[in-house]
């Protein structure tokens, strides 16, 4: 990509090909990677393209068919969202998403606007009447479409834009070639999950789906609810080992750092990013991008990497995408200028109305385009790239979603009662939020605010429902126009807030929640009737309000504000958790009063250690002095005056005894199964018999040096002599547990420093349990293998991962984290048959091991 003097070019876009092409192609690379994960089913490359396949061949079965038109609405976090998504592509048609929280109004409107053959809900799909397909199901050609998304619309209609499969599949490749390029970890691959948390009704939505897809990466979709909760998705990344995130700036703004560690790829667009964001989280393990695109010309049309102490921009083009900044005559402006940015290329989408289309999309003769986007944005062109300045228009973006003041203006010009309508974006709590102030003729009574309120959230997205301010009449220019200056701001009290009386009679947590819902969303201070929403409350405004409450109430969550939005009746639910604004917080109290008291070990025991102590000394003692009999044998020998005359077959005796493996292994084997008769699995009192008995064969084990180096060629026989179950042609590189308590299936690996002890303390309990680890599973170094783990065949732990005990780890999954859970099928099978064994290393090994075990420092 490269700056010619007003031009921003990119280079020829990828080969044609349908976003369908796409997951083929990545799932004949990637068969057994996982595809999709939503927290209850992972499904694989193969799984998911077994799945459309069958789903799209219903769809045709059904009168759904090549170039037909099917809707999307159903809820968010849930996998069978996108399989039906897939499905309908797979089919040759294109889908229309609206947001399963919109009202039903907009949902008819769109999908009558969009001619379609049906919709999918949560219920499954719902056919339109009468419906008659163009042609029958088939794979999509790239002049297809792939989907439609409907944008706000000035004149209070929103438009619907059509994407083909070619400017879809042109925009994936583009941003493949950009992200993580030059990374140390290399570009996304099947060990990367990407965090879907968009709606589908939202362009945006379309890139978490495919950096995903194009990489054999891993989609994780994330509910709704804590998607908007902000600070409360930041755990959930971390739990989700998510490691790419696409989202808008103001998202990302409201997680700590710390819950983006394992991100390594971060993504922000939909509205200005700021400097401070870049330098918070843009680290030399972590890229940070900034989008910039408009819905009409495929999500993305330029895109540059944010680094900490640069200048941030929108970049240059993506392959494919041709941009030029023009001034008022439609020329070419020079570099530093400002103009209107313009797009031609690959991207350009088409919209369903001709006219509208014809209108947008019009030829640009000063530069020899035939079809060119006027973006209605201005930028400066810099020789580094572009840099936005703000909006041509009236149009506006809040929390990365793309609304024409003019749709919320006519909606509420078309209130009862209300003669005039003006709609302003007004600063709360350091966010952006819309404003809506309407004229009632003269007399504010003529408007009934909450009936209006009503109406408005029943015709538009929760995102364009703005705070609702009646006036008499609104402030006017001479020239008739309403005067923006004029309108007030903060707005005074309403009906939602409050009088001063009312506010004496708040109780001190009333009175807490009042002065930070005043502050948060600049309006007097509230009374207990007030409701958050009623008052213009936004999703981002509840986060932000949530965060200050856990100030002193660490226990609350968006969900609580949400399930209790009037003020009295959220001071009423603190209360009733026990929340007092002392010093204390909540839930120190709680944590103070709930924290089990774990009582010391009984006196009896601690003696019992002491005194055996002595033998377990004792044992290292007689290594020590098997060492100064054998000098002695060998001093002795050379004549030294100094020797005391020890027989050369005692010396060789103790030395294989206490030396050499050929001797502590077995004794300590012995010794350790006498130890552990009576022990069962189970839960034992801390400090009791049970404990008492693990804590000496653990000594014993480190005093006998059973588990020294020298050991290692003779650890599966070790395993057997303590009790355990081996089968054949398993390789353990680890210490088998003292309790015996574990089955190892043919051909199973353990890697390195990966506990299966089989035990574990938890306050005065000591829980005991077996684990079985089935044929050919793998378990990765330094895993932690609680009691009770069973490990199916074939199964794999990945490195790091701790297994509770408390699921089954199926046969041919494979698991990963802490706690380990499900992320799809192992990337890497055992061969059918075994490899050759080549016996004469074992023997080599074995001396090898005798030698380490002679030398005095490794014993």
């Amino acid at each position: 990509m490269q700056v010619r003097a007003q031009y921003l070019r990119g280079d020829l876009a990828a080969p044609e090909r349908t976003l369908i092409d796409v997951l083929r192609a990545t799932a004949a690379e990637h068969p057994e990677a996982a595809a999709l994960d939503d927290g209850d089913v992972v499904m694989t490359y193969s799984d998911l393209l077994a799945e459309i396949d069958e789903t799209a061949a219903w769809l045709g079965s059904n009168g759904i068919g090549a170039g037909d038109r099917v809707g999307v609405r159903m809820p968010s976090g849930n996998r069978e969202l996108y399989v039906a998504i897939l499905s309908i592509l797979a089919a040759g048609a294109a889908y229309v998403p609206v947001d399963a929280d919109d009202p039903d109004e907009r949902a008819e409107m769109v999908f009558g606007e969009a001619g379609i053959a049906g919709w999918f809900g949560a219920d499954g799909l719902h056919l339109t009447p009468g419906h008659v397909a163009k042609e029958p199901a088939r794979e999509p050609t790239p002049d297809d479409d792939a989907w439609i998304i409907f944008t706000s619309g000035s004149t209070g209609k929103p438009k619907g834009v059509a994407v083909t499969h070619r400017s879809a599949a042109a925009f994936v490749d583009a941003e493949s070639r950009l992200f993580l390029a030059d990374h140390p970890d290399g570009p996304l691959g099947p060990e990367d999950r990407v965090l879907a948390g968009l709606s589908v009704a939202f362009d945006a939505s379309c890139e978490e789906m495919w950096i995903a897809w194009a990489h054999g990466s891993c989609l994780v979709p994330a509910p709704r609810s804590l998607v908007r909760s902000g600070m409360d998705l930041g755990p959930w990344l971390i739990s989700r080992s998510i490691t790419a995130v696409s989202t808008v700036p103001t998202l990302a703004g409201l997680w700590p750092a710390e819950a983006l560690d394992s991100v390594r790829l971060l993504i922000v667009g939909g509205e200005a990013c700021p400097a401070e964001l870049v330098e918070r989280l843009s680290t030399p393990e972590r890229e940070v991008w900034n989008t910039y695109g408009p819905t009409e010309a495929t999500v993305v049309a330029c895109a540059a990497e944010l680094k900490p102490g640069e200048p941030v921009t929108i970049g240059v083009s993506l392959d494919g995408w041709d941009l030029v900044v023009v001034d008022k005559d439609e020329k070419p402006v020079g570099v530093g200028e400002v103009g209107e940015l313009v797009i031609g290329g690959v991207g350009l989408a088409r919209y369903l109305d001709p006219e509208k289309d014809a209108e947008k999309y019009a030829p640009m003769p000063t530069i020899g385009w035939d079809r060119a986007y006027r973006t209605g944005d201005h930028v400066r062109l810099e020789p580094e790239g572009l840099h936005f300045v703000g909006r041509v228009d009236d149009q506006v973006k809040i929390g990365g979603r793309r609304i024409e003041l003019g749709e919320v203006e006519a909606h509420l010009a078309a209130l009862p009662g209300v003669t005039q309508a003006s709609v302003q974006v007004r600063q709360a709590g350091g966010q952006d939020i819309l404003v809506g102030y309407v004229g009632a003729g003269g007399d504010a009574a003529n408007v009934d605010a909450d009936a209006a309120m009503e109406r408005l959230r029943a015709e538009m997205p929760a995102a364009m429902v703005p705070r609702l301010h009646v006036m008499d009449e609104l402030p006017v220019r001479t020239s008739g126009k309403v005067d923006k200056a004029g309108l007030p701001w903060p707005l005074p009290i309403d009906a939602g807030a409050a009088d001063d009386s009312a506010l004496e009679g708040l109780s001190p947590i009333e009175a807490w929640l009042s002065g930070i819902w005043a502050e948060v969303l600049a309006v007097p201070a509230p009374g207990a009737a007030a409701d958050f929403f009623a008052l213009g409350g936004t999703s981002l405004a509840a986060a932000t309000v949530v965060a200050r409450m856990r100030e002193r109430a660490p226990h609350v969550a968006v969900r609580d504000l949400y399930d209790h939005p009037r003020l009295g009746r959220l001071a009423e639910e603190l209360e009733s958790r026990g929340l007092t604004l002392d010093d204390a917080s909540e839930d120190e109290a709680t944590a103070k009063k709930n924290r089990r008291v774990v009582k010391p070990v009984p006196r009896s025991t601690r003696h019992a250690q002491s005194l055996a102590m002595v033998p377990l000394q004792t044992i290292r003692a007689a290594k020590w002095m098997t060492w100064l009999a054998v000098l002695n044998a060998i001093a002795h020998g050379l004549g030294s005056p100094f020797a005391l005359p020890v027989p050369w077959w005692l010396a060789v005796v103790l030395a294989l005894l206490f030396i050499t493996p050929l001797g502590t292994l077995p004794l300590t084997a012995l010794a350790t199964r006498m130890l552990m008769r009576g022990v069962t699995p189970g839960d034992h009192p801390r400090g009791g018999r049970v404990h008492m008995k693990l804590w000496a064969a653990e000594r014993l084990a480190d005093a006998s040096g059973a588990r020294g180096v020298g050991g290692a060629p003779w650890m599966l026989w070790f395993a057997r002599a303590m009790g355990a179950k081996v089968g054949k042609g398993v390789s353990l590189h680890t210490l088998p547990p003292v309790t015996g308590f574990v089955e190892l299936g043919d051909y199973c690996s353990v890697e390195p420093e990966t506990d299966i002890s089989g035990y574990w303390v938890d306050g005065d309990v000591v829980h005991v349990g077996s684990i079985t680890i089935g044929s050919e599973a793998r378990i990765g170094a330094r895993c932690t293998l609680m009691p009770g783990t069973v490990v199916g065949d074939g199964a794999h732990v990945e490195a790091g991962s701790c297994v509770t005990g408390v699921k089954k780890v199926k046969a041919g999954a494979r698991w990963s984290g802490s706690p380990a859970r499900k992320v799809g099928r192992p990337k890497r099978r055992f061969p059918v048959e075994a490899p050759p064994r080549r016996p004469y290393w074992l023997p080599v090994y074995g001396v090898s091991a005798l030698i380490l075990a002679l030398v005095p420092v490794a014993a």
